[in-house]
């Protein structure tokens, strides 16, 4: 996100937000694209003082995101975030179809290699790490998954019987499987029958239910206190969902996941701008150093193109594509 701090919401627009935020759920969004956009869509108005977006149009979202990138100096990514958050007002919210849209230009995004640790390195993070952030952090090398995707595993997802997880609406709303590592399994068992016991506690409290996906839980009411329903890495405390008010038990935020892996890797004195996405990569090209070809490594992340995966394929290339240096060759020390 922007470092712009946000801007009050307009006083005239609260029912063109209620709109907005209703086209977002309706469509299924996480909570934090529809804080996201809302965000922007707020400050939007509020630069143009709190003039309509309907009274608005190409100009203006033009001048609004030169301004991001000039006067904000915002990074291409949250440029595009802004973007995005613009034309989904004017498309799906006030069904405004112009010449314009697909017209503004993306912010370019520099194409830098990920960051990838040695599995030496990563061993060394991993033993720095215990209990359910230990757990996360090994699922997220073992697995590939994103951390949302592992913070958001419910219980019916993990498939001990045949050493799979299953990762629902995944980037994209997409749907895949991947290994359940046979070394994690026994650890994760432990883990998930503690987990039940919080839960029973749960519902002896009067609590116990979780969100459901999709308004399930107005289809099956008592579905969201299920056992199969919950998180596989609950938070440790209840808290007030922002969307429906009730008190539920969410899963582990992935601020704390982020703030013990950067512990774990400093701790073990690497110098590598290392998080949770790390592990992610290192797993794609520890797969790939092995010799696994690369239409599996694309169908185990998750990635729709295998020019996405590719990107893994230049880490590989060491110093050059592999080329002798010619100082090397001169005796030199």
């Amino acid at each position: 996100m922007s470092s712009i701090p946000s801007q009050a919401e307009p006083a005239s627009a609260p029912r063109l937000l209620e709109q907005v935020r209703g086209r977002i759920r309706f469509k299924h969004y996480s909570i934090r694209t529809e804080q996201a956009y809302l965000d922007w869509i707020k400050r939007f108005i509020r630069h143009f003082g709190k003039r309509h977006p309907k009274e608005m149009g190409a100009k203006e979202v033009q001048e609004f995101l030169t301004h991001l990138a000039v006067a904000g100096r915002v990074a291409a990514s949250t440029q595009n975030q802004a973007k995005s958050a613009l034309l989904f007002l004017y498309r799906e919210v006030l069904e405004v179809e112009l010449p314009w849209l697909d017209d503004v230009e993306a912010a370019k995004t520099p194409k830098r290699l990920p960051v990838v640790l040695t599995c030496g390195e990563v061993h060394s993070v991993l033993a720095r790490l215990d209990g359910s952030h230990g757990l996360i952090a090994r699922l997220l090398y073992g697995t590939g998954l994103r951390i949302m995707e592992c913070l958001r595993l419910r219980v019916k997802d993990v498939v001990f019987e045949r050493g799979e997880i299953l990762v629902r609406d995944g980037k994209g709303f997409k749907d895949r499987v991947t290994m359940l590592p046979a070394s994690v399994a026994p650890a994760l068992r432990e883990h998930i029958e503690r987990v039940r016991e919080l839960h029973r506690q749960d519902l002896v409290a009067g609590h116990g239910e979780v969100h459901l996906p999709y308004a399930l839980d107005r289809k099956y009411p008592a579905a969201g206190r299920e056992w199969m329903w919950q998180y596989v890495f609950p938070s440790a405390s209840l808290s007030v969902d922002p969307r429906s008010g009730v008190v539920r038990r969410h899963h582990v935020q992935d601020q704390t996941v982020q703030r013990a892996i950067k512990g774990a890797v400093r701790a073990a004195g690497i110098d590598k701008p290392a998080t949770p996405h790390t592990l992610r990569h290192s797993f794609a090209t520890h797969l790939l150093e092995g010799g696994y070809d690369i239409r599996t490594v694309q169908e185990l992340l998750g990635h729709a193109d295998v020019k996405t995966t590719m990107i893994y394929t230049h880490v590989l290339n060491r110093g050059g594509r592999g080329v002798v240096s010619p100082v090397d060759k001169m005796g030199l020390t």
